[in-house]
């Protein structure tokens, strides 16, 4: 057995307990950001099934060939979406007479030990999904790049933005997917907020500058970011975090966080990046994330415009949909995946979508996406690919999208997907949703949410340096950043 799946199965058993049960819990800072493929959808959230009865699909006949396709590592898991999932399989196999499609839908709970030993075992399945990139890299190496199969088939990549075909370029690896539901990143802001402190919003598209209330225009950068921010921020005397009264110690409203995300994903804000270095065993602290993390420590701890540890369990923080749904918060960067009624429902405000802002010039608006993979070991390589255009074609891709929940990465079906989201969602609301198509240009590369040695361990630990800086004031953070660094290399080492 391949040294790497040896270790792989060994680690995937706990691995895969924490990636399902990754859920928000509190609006704090140093809360762990959900798995991508188990977005928050406009439904409510299923309960876990603690066993699962897999729909039993006809036997393949005569000279057919069985194409397995594995659900479990994401959404699709649950009771409600085995009628119309297999009703997509039922639909293809009376579409043609080659192939055999059968659905195996394993528990989220146990679907990434039983992928995990099928690999191990030389019967993996031909398609998996739906999966985002955290699941996908629990299994590090084992998906066919799919170039060859693009190339050889001619398959037309015209409707998607080229940023997300690129999104799934993986160095040394290929392309390890085409992309099906997305959820972009962009800022959410409060216009109530803005308006009383007389500010105008955020740009509503991206190369737009930030106007002051005096008409300057200034860029739309984290240096305009922070200082809209602290005067957004107020303490119960009604000063702001601009002023020399301003007490910190008795804030009652906040300008900004990035809600719902870990170190990686904060260091993202700022530029796309990685803890591990191109040569696949140097630890490494990219320049866009050591000052997205001091920026974040100094709003927490000298600036006062982001909640630390502390304030992020105040009461006047809490909401149905976290901190920004409390109406105390100015601003969020956040995924397509929050803006659902759960969240922004009848929060009693309105609020609207904004660009990232830039640093150095470089906007990165994180994404979450979610898309379908061919393992190596898959025996009918191009029959898969068949099945898997098929499952992302125009034609079937929204009826996926309506059991899954989530964006089409199709360009084409996006118009009409905002239309019905809204007036499902937000009757009677206008949103900018043209923010949203544009971040898809701005999506990470090399994802937040990547594959590094060690995952577990390496989380923990640049989850520990994130915990202690939000609830300690006065540290020197350059140091910080330099005792991780090392601990990760060390992680690094023992893990080859």
């Amino acid at each position: 057995m391949n040294k790497k799946w040896i270790l792989i199965l060994s680690l995937v058993i706990a691995f895969s307990m924490v990636l399902a049960a990754c859920q928000p819990a509190a609006d704090v800072p140093a809360v762990e950001e959900p798995a991508l493929d188990e977005p928050v959808t406009v439904v409510e959230e299923p309960e876990v099934v603690e066993e699962v009865e897999e729909p039993v699909a006809p036997a393949p006949t005569g000279d057919k060939v069985r194409i397995r396709w594995f659900v479990g590592l994401g959404a699709g898991s649950d009771a409600g979406t085995f009628e119309p999932q297999q009703a997509v399989v039922d639909e293809f196999n009376a579409s043609q007479d080659e192939l055999e499609l059968v659905l195996e839908i394993v528990d989220n709970e146990v679907a990434y030990d039983t992928l995990a030993t099928q690999i191990a075992a030389g019967n993996a399945p031909d398609i998996v999904g739906p999966v985002g990139i955290r699941g996908r890299d629990t299994f590090f190496g084992a998906w066919l790049d799919l170039e060859p199969l693009i190339e050889k088939y001619d398959y037309d990549l015209s409707d998607f933005d080229p940023s997300l075909v690129e999104f799934y370029m993986v160095q040394e690896q290929g392309q390890l997917g085409i992309p099906f539901g997305i959820f972009p990143s962009f800022m959410i802001y409060n216009f109530d907020l803005f308006d009383e402190a007389g500010l105008n919003y955020p740009p509503a598209q991206y190369g737009e500058p930030y106007v002051w209330p005096d008409g300057t225009e200034v860029e739309w950068n984290m240096d305009t970011l922070r200082e809209v921010s602290m005067m957004l921020t107020v303490d119960t005397s009604g000063n702001d975090a601009t002023m020399e009264e301003f007490d910190p110690e008795n804030i009652v409203q906040f300008g900004f966080q990035n809600m719902w995300t870990d170190p990686r994903g904060v260091g993202t804000f700022f530029g796309a990046g990685s803890l591990l270095a191109d040569d696949g065993v140097t630890a490494q602290i990219p320049e866009p994330w050591q000052a997205a993390w001091k920026w974040t420590y100094d709003g927490w701890w000298t600036d006062w415009f982001i909640p630390n540890g502390p304030y992020g369990g105040a009461d006047f923080l809490q909401g149905p949909g976290g901190a920004f749904s409390s109406g105390n918060l100015a601003m969020i960067h956040m995924h397509m995946w929050y803006v659902a009624p759960w969240a922004l429902g009848d929060v009693g405000f309105d609020w609207d979508l904004g660009a990232t802002p830039s640093y150095q010039g470089t906007i990165t608006s994180k994404m979450h996406a979610d898309t379908f993979g061919i393992p190596r070991g898959s025996r009918n390589p191009d029959a898969a690919f068949q099945v898997l255009t098929y499952l992302l074609s125009e034609e079937v891709a929204p009826k996926l999208l309506q059991i899954y929940g989530g964006m089409p990465a199709r360009l084409s079906l996006q118009d009409a997907y905002f239309d019905d989201y809204t007036a499902a969602n937000f009757p009677g609301k206008t949103i900018n949703w043209q923010v949203v198509v544009d971040s898809m240009a701005y999506a990470d590369n090399p994802n937040h949410e990547s594959w590094m040695p060690s995952f577990l361990e390496t989380t923990d630990r640049y989850n520990e340096f994130w915990n202690y800086a939000a609830n300690t004031p006065g540290l020197d953070m350059d140091a910080e950043i330099e005792a991780l660094r090392q601990d990760l290399q060390r992680i690094f080492d023992a893990a080859q």
